[in-house]
């Protein structure tokens, strides 16, 4: 029977990716699509994931309106400059209208899915982790009802917006710092972290990009969406590749075990020195986290391809 799972998402050329990853994917059920501000702000990041469900025959799917802005502080970094202005490479407006958000917040319809749910539900964060904290603390009744919780973001080494910090991490500190570091015993809830060095170091070259592009009309149009992507890859690390970073979280969701755990305990510098949103290792009193390695990226950048290019 498929896993129940729910997305909460900034779409965001690779969370396209990794939305109609799991939308093909037979091994899980997506209950749910939050969409939280990020990558762009969330008047973007919610019409383009209704476009993406459209997109991928999948206007049926719950649609959440996430957080339009941190916990605590506002967001002073966006991403358009890797995405494009819409999030999607400019692609946003050549695809089908959105479907309809749900009313409520995004925090309310994931924990409906919880509640209606019979067995437990995996909560994929791949954007900023706004939402998610947001459940937790608000209905802390429910956490039994999570299988776990997969994170993409953080860096062990250096970040990608700042020398510490990785984007959806830094993004909403705060809420990183309240998923990532909990007590360990009863109301905790279990969490990979599929982190930076990771997602960079599963990273998809021309060939598969092109095959991608080949399989049928999505991923004609994801392979548009990562033409642009593709370039800000080449440009910063010199590299003709580009990395899967939501869809590697993604991955593990729909088949776990795809990705390596190493459990450590962690933390989220929530200061305002230049280490703001770097995750760092806590001391004791910490439930560790799986932080998830790829040691066979082939196997990762294979297994993500068959289910992207398997017909729905």
């Amino acid at each position: 029977m498929p896993r129940p799972l729910i997305i909460s998402t900034d779409p965001g050329v690779d969370d396209a990716v990794a939305l109609v990853l799991a939308l093909r994917s037979p091994e899980v059920d997506v209950r749910a699509v939050v969409a939280t501000f990020g990558n762009v702000g969330l008047d973007a990041t919610l019409p383009n994931a209704g476009r993406l469900l459209a997109l991928a025959g999948r206007p049926d799917v719950p649609l959440g309106v996430g957080a339009a802005r941190p916990l605590v502080h506002r967001l002073e970094r966006r991403a358009g400059h890797v995405h494009g202005s819409d999030g999607l490479g400019g692609r946003a407006a050549s695809l089908p209208g959105p479907a309809a958000p749900m009313p409520g917040s995004g925090a309310t319809l994931m924990a409906r899915v919880l509640e209606e749910a019979t067995e437990p539900v995996t909560i994929a964060s791949i954007g900023p982790l706004t939402d998610t904290a947001i459940l937790l603390a608000a209905r802390p009744d429910l956490v039994g009802r999570i299988e776990r919780v997969v994170v993409m973001g953080g860096a062990i080494g250096g970040g990608n917006v700042t020398g510490a910090a990785e984007f959806n991490v830094h993004a909403d500190p705060e809420a990183a710092h309240r998923v990532l570091a909990q007590d360990p015993g009863e109301g905790s809830v279990p969490v990979a972290l599929v982190p930076l060095e990771t997602t960079l170091g599963c990273a998809a070259g021309p060939e598969w990009v092109a095959a991608l592009g080949d399989a049928d009309p999505v991923g004609a149009e994801l392979a548009a969406m990562i033409a642009p992507y593709m370039r800000f890859y080449r440009e910063r690390y010199g590299r003709d590749a580009v990395a899967l970073h939501d869809a590697t979280a993604l991955l593990e969701c729909v088949a776990p075990g795809s990705l390596t755990p190493t459990p450590t305990a962690l933390t989220v510098d929530t200061g305002f020195g230049p280490a703001r949103g770097a995750t760092v290792p806590a001391g004791p009193g910490t439930r560790p986290v799986d932080v998830l390695s790829a040691p066979d990226v082939p196997a990762v950048l294979d297994a993500a391809l068959a289910r992207l290019t398997a017909r729905p």
